[in-house]
Order: structure tokens, then C-alpha cells, then sequence
């Protein structure tokens, strides 16, 4: 017999005859265990081959033909404080799928802008079966992650297509405030062309059923354009973003402009445009991009349209304008270490509206003016820029105001005002290539050749009666050089050497080593 203890520490029951007997049953029992556990490995091998068959039929399936499905529901997880309709707006388009391949696109097309919003660290889109008592049907599982760092510092150069130079800009961005996908940020920037901004606005994806963001951005501008124009510039105002999808933008515009001569010594163009204005107005943009880079493009091309026009406030110190802009960039690739032919066209002109236009000057600070450290590469959305001419470096000019204790050449760089043009065409080329070595090309490093020609002219207060377009085109100044490109986290940064082709007596332009910045436009 065995021990009490024994039969208390063991459920199992025991055939207590003799341990020879005993032995033998743990033996049977330990062979039935083998045989029972092979079984059950052959089962599982079995399904698992069964399931990998059904999977390979499955995506064999829907890489040759449509399948038919319906999504049944929408289930969104993990938001506790992002509101529902705003997710809900997004994963609409889910509902709309009639075949596994439309999920699936619409999926990827759903995560891309759920995180394109910036409020979530992390999303995940799991497809599942529907009921089953609904054949042919699936579930959509949309699971976020909310970020857990709303307040987010970023730094970067940046260009605007008005603009003639990189900006360095600072942002403090607040995200997801009240629920509704907001971002709140404040922002600071400056550039080399003596341009400092203040402004802090808001964002709202979605806003009262509307199918567009909403933007509204409260901005201080101020501007020194004493060294080649002698006025300064200050604009206190407001600006928001009406209409915006992927190829659309609409934008109005409200501020208080200032314009100001501390030196005394503007010329007469410049003083008649001192004093107030009132800047009301509406800017539509139409973009195309299909480059496969903004910084280094080597296959596709974009286009960039953009008009707005001002003076729509009932106020006679209304600057009331029309201007319009057309950009056309080509990028061909060559072949042969990774080299590419960039092409490129802007144009613009601005004119006055109103009674007696013919007659009226554009306002100053709406002209063209043509120059800057910008590269024409990356500067989309008019013309702006050429190689090897300084900021505002050519175009018409006029003299500035003379005094006898003020020399003209004393703390400026010539005795005239460059007062910018009402129509204005720049072309360039630029043929970018990898260097042989491998390190190099894995930086990013590489070389181009480039060349670049453009024009302002005057067409308000009744120039255009003697414009020839003739005339124009041999007015062009122009420029050829070489050059390093060396792209960074923030910008790209040239190194070149410029040498001008053609230029005129009152342009500040001149042959030899530059650097240029560019950011995408």
C-alpha cells in the first residue's frame, strides 16, 4: 500500500498492486501522451498549411482580379480627447470602397491624413470580417495614439515665392488645445533682407461642416529697405485661409501698412508712396508640383499660378492692384550619374485699378524686383531671383535726394533708388550631376552648371505706351557660373561662382563667389 501522503499529493489514480505494475502504466501512459502529442502537431501543421493556402489564394486573388466587399462599420479606438466627428470626417471616404483594392488604398489614403493632422504619435488601420450572418462584408478598425507632447519648438529656413531671400523662422506649436485637431503656434522670422515677422496663428481641419481647413494668422511685418530703395516698411495685420486643398489655395488678406523714410533721401517716386495704406485683398493660388524633389528635382515638373487682387475696402487709402504671377518648372533626367536638366520661366505683372489707373503708379511694395541669394532651383511661385545680381539688384532706378552734409555715396551703396518693375520675366537652366565619389553621392553632395537671365519694366503712370517687347528682351541681364551643392537637414546651400554675361550701369551685380540658400518654396 502506498503512503497516505502519496495519494493526497497525486489526482491521478493509481493502480497500487505492485511497483512493477506501476512502472508499466507510467510507460503506456507516457506512450499515449507521444502519440496523442505527434496528432496534435500533425493537426496544427495542418491548419497552419491549410490557412497559408487559403492566404496565398486570397492575395493571389486580388493581384488579378476585383474582389466585391462592403464595409459594414467603422470602429474608432483610442481617442479621449481628439473629438469623434473630426476622425470620423477623415475615415468617411472608408464607407465609399466597393472592392478589397479600394480599402485597401482607401486605408493607406485614410492613415496618411489622419497623420498628416499632427495630434496623433501613432495610427493603425486593421481590416476585419463582418457579421457573420453578412457575407461579403468587413470591419474597418481605425486605433489611434494621441500624442503625448502636444507643445512641440521647430527651427528651419524657409522661402516665400514673394520674397527674395531665405527666412530663418522659429515655431512654438500647441496641438489638439480643444479637441478639434487645432494647432496653435506663434512664430518668429528673419531674413537676410533685413525682414522681421511676428505672428501667432491657428489651424482648424475641420471647421462647422466645412470640408476645407480653416487658417487665420494675426502677423507685425517690418521691413528695411533703406539701402536700395530708402523706405521702411511696417504692416500690422490679418490673414485667412478661406479655401485649401492639395492644388487650390484662397486667401484673404487685411492689414495696415506703413511707409516710412528716416533718411530723408528717398527720391521723388519713393516719397509720393510714403505714409498709410490700407492693404485689403484676395489671393488664389493654383499649384501643381510632380518633381520628385523640391531641393534637387530630376524627373517631372510643376506649375504655380497665383492672382490676387486689392482694394476691395471702401477706403480711399485703399491700395487698389492686380497682379498675377505664373511659374513653370521642368526637370529631365539625363542618365548618367544621376544628372538632370532643370528648365524654368516666371512671369508677373502688376497694375493698378480705379479711375484714372492708366495714369496711377503700382504700389511699391507689390512691384517685381529681381535679385538675391535665393537659388532659382528651388524659389517656386514667381520671379524672384537670378544668379550673381544682389537684392533688388536691377531695373529701373532714380536718383535719390541729395543733401550737402549727406553725400550720396555716404552709408549706401549708390546715390539711386531701385524702384522695382510692373512686369518681370526670368528663364534659367541649371544641369545638376553626382560627383564620382561614393561618399559624395551618399551625402547628397553634387555639382551643377547654370544659367540665368531676366527683366523688369516699368508699364504704370502711362510707361506702357513706350514698351516694345523687343526692346525687352535685349534688356535681359544675364549670368552663367558653376557650383557645390551641399544639402542639409534645413536647407540647401550653394557655393558658386557666377560671372556675368550682361548688366547695365545702375545694377548691383558683379562676377564671383556667392553663397545661396534654398528651402522648398
Amino acid at each position: 500500500m502506498a503512503k497516505p501522503e502519496d495519494d493526497l499529493s497525486d489526482p491521478v489514480v493509481r493502480n497500487h498492486n505492485n511497483d512493477e505494475e506501476e512502472e508499466e502504466g507510467e510507460q503506456n501512459d507516457d506512450i499515449e501522451d507521444e502519440g496523442e502529442e505527434e496528432e496534435e502537431d500533425k493537426d496544427l501543421e495542418s491548419q497552419k498549411a491549410k490557412l497559408r493556402n487559403r492566404f496565398q489564394n486570397f492575395f493571389s486573388r486580388i493581384q488579378h482580379e476585383s474582389v466585391p466587399i462592403r464595409v459594414h462599420d467603422v470602429v474608432i479606438k483610442g481617442n479621449t480627447k481628439t473629438k469623434d466627428y473630426l476622425i470620423e470626417a477623415v475615415t468617411a471616404s472608408l464607407k465609399d470602397a466597393s472592392t478589397i483594392q479600394e480599402l485597401f488604398a482607401a486605408s493607406s489614403e485614410v492613415n496618411f491624413r489622419l497623420q498628416a493632422l499632427e495630434i496623433f504619435d501613432s495610427v493603425k488601420i486593421t481590416l476585419d470580417s463582418g457579421p457573420p450572418e453578412l457575407p461579403g462584408t468587413a470591419n474597418v478598425i481605425v486605433d489611434v495614439v494621441e500624442t503625448r507632447s502636444p507643445l512641440l519648438g521647430e527651427i528651419g529656413v524657409f522661402n516665400k515665392g514673394e520674397a527674395s531671400s531665405s527666412s530663418l523662422e522659429g515655431t512654438l506649436k500647441y496641438k489638439n488645445m480643444f479637441g478639434y485637431g487645432d494647432l496653435w503656434d506663434g512664430a518668429l522670422a528673419y531674413d537676410c533682407d533685413r525682414k522681421a515677422e511676428v505672428s501667432a496663428g491657428v489651424f482648424l481641419p475641420r471647421f462647422k461642416g466645412l470640408v476645407t481647413p480653416v487658417t487665420a494668422r494675426l502677423f507685425l511685418q517690418s521691413q528695411d529697405c533703406l539701402k536700395f530703395s530708402s523706405f521702411k516698411e511696417r504692416s500690422l495685420g490679418l490673414s485667412l485661409g478661406l479655401f485649401s486643398t492639395r492644388n487650390h489655395d484662397f486667401v484673404y488678406n487685411l492689414a495696415w501698412r506703413t511707409l516710412t523714410d528716416p533718411s530723408r533721401m528717398a527720391s521723388s517716386s519713393v516719397r509720393r508712396q510714403l505714409g498709410h495704406g490700407l492693404l485689403s485683398s484676395l489671393k488664389y493660388t493654383f499649384k501643381i508640383d510632380r518633381r520628385n524633389s523640391p531641393l534637387r528635382p530630376t524627373h517631372g515638373f510643376a506649375f504655380v499660378s497665383t492672382t490676387q487682387i486689392g482694394g476691395l475696402a471702401p477706403d480711399s487709402r485703399s491700395l487698389r492692384f492686380l497682379r498675377q504671377e505664373l511659374d513653370l518648372r521642368c526637370a529631365i533626367p539625363l542618365g548618367f550619374y544621376r544628372s538632370a536638366l532643370n528648365l524654368g520661366i516666371s512671369a508677373g505683372v502688376v497694375f493698378p485699378w480705379g479711375s484714372g489707373f492708366s495714369s496711377m503708379p503700382s504700389p511699391l511694395p507689390e512691384r517685381f524686383f529681381l535679385g538675391g541669394n535665393l537659388s532659382p532651383v528651388c524659389t517656386l511661385g514667381g520671379p524672384t531671383s537670378l544668379w550673381g545680381f544682389r537684392t533688388r539688384g536691377l531695373g529701373p532706378t532714380e536718383p535719390r535726394r541729395q543733401f550737402q552734409s549727406n553725400p550720396a555715396n555716404e552709408n549706401t551703396d549708390s546715390g539711386r533708388d531701385h524702384l522695382g518693375g510692373d512686369l518681370a520675366v526670368a528663364v534659367f537652366a541649371d544641369f545638376s550631376f553626382d560627383f564620382p565619389s561614393k561618399w559624395l553621392s551618399a551625402k547628397g553632395i553634387h555639382g551643377h552648371f547654370f544659367a540665368s537671365a531676366g527683366n523688369v519694366e516699368k508699364l504704370t503712370e502711362n510707361a506702357y505706351r513706350n514698351f516694345y517687347l523687343r526692346k525687352f528682351t535685349e534688356s535681359f541681364r544675364s549670368s552663367v557660373g558653376v557650383g557645390v551643392v551641399i544639402p542639409t537637414n534645413l536647407f540647401r546651400m550653394e557655393l558658386n561662382y557666377c560671372y556675368i554675361l550682361k548688366k547695365f550701369g545702375e545694377d548691383c551685380g558683379k562676377s564671383g563667389f556667392r553663397v545661396s540658400f534654398a528651402s522648398p518654396s
